[in-house]
């Protein structure tokens, strides 16, 4: 996890995607089960991977245009005609005169795969719904990049109106920045009438570097010919004429390439008007697709990989048809997902909590691409979202694994193999795990740091004991070690490594480098002595009861060494020679999670009384030298809590943050616990490691990874 944004390259971003559907009066089925009072930092609407990823950041979705999730514009815009009169209902519209007024908004819903936001007029009532079926169970549906956007409408005085919804996309979805040229076509498929946009170079994975956006591939609209809808590849005067008339044009405007956002000739956009008719107090849907092809994912080792699902679909055309055909079901699946998850969220932690691990959820699978690995197996790789744009950076997947070792431990399998795969190779001669495979997305070795040149910068103690306990977390949640099996020399190798270098590190960095070197630090000697007692641990399942022996009594040693080592009185150091400090030792919750039982139980029991002392008003400090924390961390470091309080305590200081911080963006993970204010980073996927209170519950976490298991995982 870095500070320092460097920009290598450029590449990156953006994908939506459209489709209309289903005419009917079908009523809305129950709304979703989101804390409706709650105000998150910014609201999630379209949520599949690092470049298709649109929010809006205000309290109301009508304050602002529509954003990717770097903050820069990519306006999706949405006006209502109700009886000749307009309204906006989504983003923002730059025009001369007075503008279109917007709805009022009556509320945010947010669950895991939904947003769902109300809206009113003194005539009618909008309810508007973005659905991103990410279900964990299906891998093959997890990948694809289509967003149902709904709408549903009623009238709120007792009167029929004549009701028509606009909608339109801009040309920025598909551009790194707004200067570069775009094209827009339309076509036809099965049961859909397709409207795209994209740049006119096409340079597929030209571009990469962290605060940038996907410039290749195409942005479409899915509209169902059922719907009788009006569509144009136009521009901002289609909206004018629509606003005039209530129609848009019968051409195309389909010409020469220019940049989707200048004033003349006009920019060029995706615009449809969907006719409700008349309505009255039944309520009247209709939906529509949001989709991008992105043709190609991310390259490893010089490879170009494909999006998974193309393991199910030939084509971008047979998977749009699937999905439309599909949404019914994918709303109950969701639906039923969403309500299941909530409630155990609940249970474990509170209802605040839940609020945390819900809006946490879309954003860390959409930090990462699902795509098919060389031998067809899924790769998922995160990208360091504003913390220096790395691909599959290994102490990035470690925070979030917590979310996807609850939900389908294949998909943390998915996370390493690429790491695995890159540490076997000639290039990487170190005797410790790599810390990333390269920029996203191009995963063509190591960057950070010494890269595969030197140790300079390296995270030896860090990134070795994080690739071993994840592969035991994997273990532990399938009860089986078979995965651990496949590459157990890799894994004796870097737990000989931690052996000798663990108990008292050297001045080196880990996983929190933003806060610089540090000698003899506490927290990362748990993670080696825990790496070392899972190591053992996974040892004695596959059968080698010597090394297991001998690892088990090196990680119990070493526990008891530490207990002496770090004592400061009513704690433990941060550093074992620095009197006085502290730190969380967030490291620590493997003991129990994988059943280790290094420590003794008072230490966790000292360690947590201690931090009840030090909670600020937004959460508890990452240690004595800062009032900065990291949110992944101290939901790790509050499961350690044995009292239901203690661990509320904590959590309900993060929730307010989430509630109160001014800066709206994405979810950060790193922000101050007295201001509120965001430090750096922002939609990484570290924030699925808020789902480590989960794991701490044996029957639960066993539930969740069966219903994985019986859904056929990585299979489907």
């Amino acid at each position: 996890m870095r500070l320092t944004t460097r920009r290598v390259g450029f590449i990156c971003v953006v994908a939506a995607v459209a489709a209309l559907l289903l005419s009917g009066t079908k009523s809305r089925a129950q709304a979703p089960s989101g804390n409706a009072n709650f105000r998150p930092p910014a609201i999630p609407l379209v949520a599949h991977d690092p470049y298709f990823s649109i929010w809006s950041m205000a309290n109301s979705v009508t304050a602002e245009p529509t954003k990717h999730w770097t903050g820069a514009p990519q306006g999706l815009t949405g006006i209502i005609r109700v009886d000749g009169k307009y309204y906006r209902f989504l983003g923002t519209i730059p025009r001369r005169g007075n503008g279109v007024p917007p709805l009022k908004q009556v509320s945010v819903s947010i669950t895991p795969t939904r947003t769902a936001v109300v809206l009113t007029s003194p005539e009618i009532e909008l309810d508007m719904e973005f659905m991103n079926p990410l279900l964990p169970d299906d891998l093959a549906l997890l990948s694809r990049p289509v967003t149902y956007l709904t709408w549903n409408v009623k009238s709120r005085d007792n009167r029929e109106h004549k009701v028509t919804v606009y909608f339109e996309a801009s040309g920025t979805l598909a551009t790194n920045d707004p200067g570069q040229p775009v094209m827009a076509s339309r076509a036809r498929i099965q049961g859909l009438d397709l409207l795209r946009i994209g740049t006119k170079r096409q340079s597929a994975l030209d571009r990469f570097g962290d605060n940038v956006r996907i410039d290749w591939g195409w942005f479409y609209l899915a509209v169902p010919q059922s719907e009788g809808a009006s569509t144009t590849a136009g521009n901002q005067s289609d909206r004018e004429q629509f606003l005039l008339t209530g129609d848009l044009p019968q051409v195309d405007d389909i010409g020469d390439a220019r940049p989707p956002q200048i004033h003349y000739p006009p920019a060029l956009t995706l615009n449809l008007a969907v006719p409700f008719g008349s309505v009255g107090s039944t309520p009247v849907e209709r939906h529509i697709l949001l989709a991008y092809d992105d043709i190609w994912s991310v390259e490893y080792m010089h490879t170009k990989l494909r999006p998974y699902w193309r393991t199910r679909f030939p084509g971008f055309a047979e998977m749009l048809e699937a999905a439309d055909k599909e949404y019914p079901v994918l709303e109950e699946r969701s639906r039923r997902f969403d309500s299941e998850l909530e409630s155990d969220l609940a249970k474990a932690g509170g209802e605040q909590y839940a609020q945390i691990a819900t809006l946490a959820y879309s954003q860390a699978i959409a930090a990462q691409k699902l795509v098919e690995g060389p031998d067809g197996q899924p790769f998922f790789m995160p990208k360091e979202d504003f913390s220096n744009g790395s691909i599959s950076t290994v102490d990035v997947i470690y925070p979030s694994a917590p979310m996807f070792l609850l939900l389908n431990p294949k998909l943390v399998e998915a996370q390493l193999d690429p790491v695995f795969r890159y540490a076997a190779m000639p290039a990487w001669k170190f005797d410790f795990a790599p810390h990333d495979l390269g920029v996203y997305p191009l995963a063509n070795g190591q960057q950070y740091g010494g890269g595969e040149l030197s140790e300079v910068n390296q995270m030896p103690v860090e990134e070795s004991g994080d690739m071993i306990l994840l592969a035991a977390a994997v273990a532990h949640a399938e009860k089986s070690p078979a995965y651990a099996g496949r590459y157990w020399d890799l894994l004796g190798k870097w737990a000989n490594y931690l052996l000798v270098h663990g108990l008292d590190p050297e001045n080196q960095l880990c996983t929190d480098d933003f806060a610089g070197h540090l000698a003899h630090n506490a927290n990362l000697s748990i993670k080696a002595i825990e790496a070392l007692g899972a190591y053992a641990q996974m040892a004695e399942d596959l059968h080698h009861p010597e090394v297991a022996e001998k690892y088990r009594t090196a990680a119990q040693t070493m526990a008891k060494r530490w207990v002496a080592m770090a004592d400061d009185g009513d704690h433990y150091r941060l550093a074992f020679d620095k009197p006085g400090s502290w730190s969380q030792k967030y490291n620590l919750v493997w003991d129990t999670v994988l059943d280790l039982h290094l420590f003794p139980p008072s230490v966790a029991a000292r360690e947590s009384a201690f931090y009840q002392t030090k909670i600020n008003q937004y959460g508890l400090p990452l240690d004595n030298r800062a009032t900065y924390t990291k949110l992944d961390w101290e939901l790790w470091t509050a499961t350690l809590a044995t009292n239901p309080a203690d661990f509320q305590r904590i959590a309900g200081a993060a929730y307010r943050f989430l509630n109160d911080t001014p800066n709206r963006v994405p979810m950060t993970d790193w922000y101050d616990t007295i201001t509120a204010r965001q430090v750096a980073f922002q939609a990484r996927s570290v924030v699925g490691g808020v789902y480590m209170k989960m794991l701490a519950g044996p029957d639960v976490w066993a539930a969740w990874v069966a219903r994985s298991a019986d859904a056929g995982g990585a299979s489907r």
